[in-house]
């Protein structure tokens, strides 16, 4: 998988330290991704999410796909922290909150197998936004793989089939993951490094507002322009990033 470009990426945001504030960030974040898939004419689609009252997501599962799309995005798995003054903030008192983003690469059936004895797969109605159902048919669907406990599902497909493909393509690009990160530790550091998803419990970037720059800690990395950056103006931050980890 490794030797050829992915086109095909699972994208999951989740809100959080920070409460209301790490859910509208997190949907800032998931706005950002979808205004740079627009700009790169990528292919972007929601899979599941958990909307916060307030705006924003607890919780966002979506699909990219589009030319080199993890070659592009996997440096931005990990945990993004956000300083800023929250609306809600009465005192004037900046605030850190974080959200995490997963990018993990959508892998071939063929590629890898899921022992179809080892799911517990249940149906649901799909519900919209604010709670009602969209439809009157258990369309929506949820699967856990018992031996790990990982759970996913979706709900944006119209058909229950479509809905199982894909949580199921999304359950074996977790499993995946967690196969070549277990992988890893046997092999040592250097490869650890080469997947650059293994450990998201450091913080990768701050955002921070007042002094209108982005810095990405693992590489040392600045920039200004958060408003833009958001906006979907990814290159800026990335193109720094790539020329970094390349020298």
């Amino acid at each position: 998988m490794e030797n050829q470009p992915i086109n095909k990426i699972i994208l999951e945001i989740r809100a959080g330290a920070g409460g209301d504030e790490a859910s509208l960030f997190a949907g800032e974040l998931v706005r950002m991704y979808q205004r740079y898939a627009l700009k790169r004419a990528w292919r972007f689609s929601i899979v599941d999410s958990n909307q916060h009252a307030l705006g924003g997501y607890k919780t966002f599962i979506g699909r990219i796909e589009g030319e080199k799309a993890y070659e592009i995005l996997h440096y931005e798995s990990g945990v993004h922290r956000v300083q800023r003054i929250p609306q809600t903030e009465k005192s004037g008192r900046v605030h850190t909150s974080t959200a995490t983003v997963v990018v993990l690469p959508e892998v071939e059936p063929k590629a890898f197998e899921i022992n179809l004895g080892d799911l517990e797969v249940t149906f649901s109605r799909a519900g919209g936004p604010g709670g009602q159902n969209v439809n009157k048919v258990e369309t929506a669907v949820r699967i856990l793989h018992k031996p790990t406990g990982v759970v996913v599902g979706s709900r944006s497909e119209r058909s229950q089939h479509a809905n199982r493909e894909v949580a199921m393509s999304i359950l074996r690009a977790k499993l995946y993951e967690e196969q070549i990160r277990k992988e890893s530790e046997k092999f040592g550091a250097d490869r650890k490094a080469q997947i650059g998803t293994g450990d998201r419990s450091e913080k990768i970037r701050t955002y921070n507002f007042p002094q209108d720059r982005i810095t990405d800690h693992r590489f040392g990395v600045k920039a200004h322009g958060i408003e833009k950056l958001l906006e979907g103006d990814l290159d800026m931050l990335l193109k720094k990033i790539r020329k970094s980890s390349n020298a």
